[in-house]
């Protein structure tokens, strides 16, 4: 089952399309220069956003979605009859958009210097402490066509992009040499000696098994379907989520989200192959042999596995490899000569005759 619960209000911020200002949500003309929010120019969340306190903000905010005056597009509070502007009916008009989930904003820098005195001022606020003057925004939206200022902006763009090329082209360079590097380093060889086979050892596993019974505990999710002494039980847990709601008029509703998450744990039985004894032979010839061992009823044997070692005598002392197979094995004769090739830390990659 959900949950909501309204944790309160926050209020936005608009950029004025005129003069690039930051505006205050409540704020239905720019700050700056006046001019009026457009109806196309919404709303963002503000990096320094706080929980409303005020009576009246909060009213307002619960007012519902402002209004733009059908005749001139003044935004208009939802409570207003006719346009504060014109007198126009706001029954022409037409609400803001309300209901929309806000992303977060961008983190602000630390420092923003005003254009106009050049000023170092929080990077939270949005006029000039010094002198006044509208700052720049932290983080530009939606590129907009650019009407005749656009020569400068072409460059700008290319040269972001060509930053970003080199960024991610030297990571993916570093990476690759890094690759390269330990491929060098393990597997290339680096250094070759001539060695003489002086010892041969190889050993063999075979394991028999039996069905046993093997408890399970609090495993997550649905038991096997053959699984008996079958114990579960439901864990739930909360999960809860922030959304800041869009609610047309300057401000967002901050809405906590919570539902319960149930997740199944069971104990139980299930009958199992199991290896009750391993049967190893070993020896220092070329010619591995396997256990034989009797197998009863109910039993059965498993995969066997084998393990080979030869042993060079070489200038710079001894040097041991496993060959993969039998047959690469039975190759190293006592007394067989070989070139032993070594990786740059010394460990042998490979042999040859």
């Amino acid at each position: 089952m959900q949950r909501k619960e309204s944790k309160g209000f926050v209020e936005l911020e608009w950029v004025c399309p005129n003069c690039e200002s930051r505006n205050k949500g409540s704020k239905k003309t720019c700050e700056n220069c006046g001019a009026p929010q457009p109806e196309n120019v919404k709303f963002q969340r503000a990096a320094d956003e706080k929980i409303v306190t005020d009576a009246n903000a909060v009213a307002a905010a619960k007012a519902g979605a402002d209004i733009h005056c059908g005749f001139c597009g003044t935004r208009n509070p939802a409570t207003a009859k006719t346009c504060s502007q014109c007198g126009g009916d706001l029954a022409e008009g037409k609400k803001r958009q309300a209901g929309q989930l806000m992303q977060a904003a961008p983190t602000p820098p630390k420092v923003v210097s005003c254009t106009n005195c050049g000023f170092e001022n929080p990077g939270t606020e949005r006029v000039c402490k010094q002198c006044g003057a509208p700052l720049p925004r932290a983080a530009t939206p939606e590129p907009k066509p650019a009407p005749v200022q656009a020569a400068a902006s072409p460059a700008v763009k290319t040269q972001s992009k060509k930053v970003n090329w080199l960024l991610f082209g030297g990571i993916g360079a570093f990476l690759v040499v890094c690759c390269i590097a330990l491929f060098a380093l393990f597997l290339i060889p680096s250094k070759s000696l001539q060695g003489t086979v002086t010892d041969v050892y190889w050993q063999t596993s075979v394991p028999v098994q039996e069905v046993q019974a093997v408890n399970y505990s609090n495993e997550r999710g649905s038991p096997p379907s053959d699984a008996y002494n079958v114990s579960c039980h439901t864990e739930s847990q909360e999960i809860c989520e922030d959304k800041t709601v869009d609610q047309g008029n300057g401000y967002a509703e901050v809405v906590r989200e919570c539902h319960n998450e149930d997740t199944q744990y069971c104990s139980y039985t299930v009958d199992e192959w199991q290896t009750i004894q391993t049967y190893d032979l070993n020896g220092s010839d070329l010619y591995p042999q396997y256990q034989q061992p009797t197998i009863y009823n109910g039993q059965r044997l498993g995969a066997t596995s084998e393990t080979y070692t030869v042993t060079f005598s070489t200038s710079e002392g001894t040097e041991t490899y496993s060959p993969d197979s039998e047959t690469e094995f039975q190759q190293f004769q006592i007394g067989s000569t070989w070139t032993i090739k070594l990786n740059a830390l010394g460990s042998v990659v490979g042999v040859e005759r």
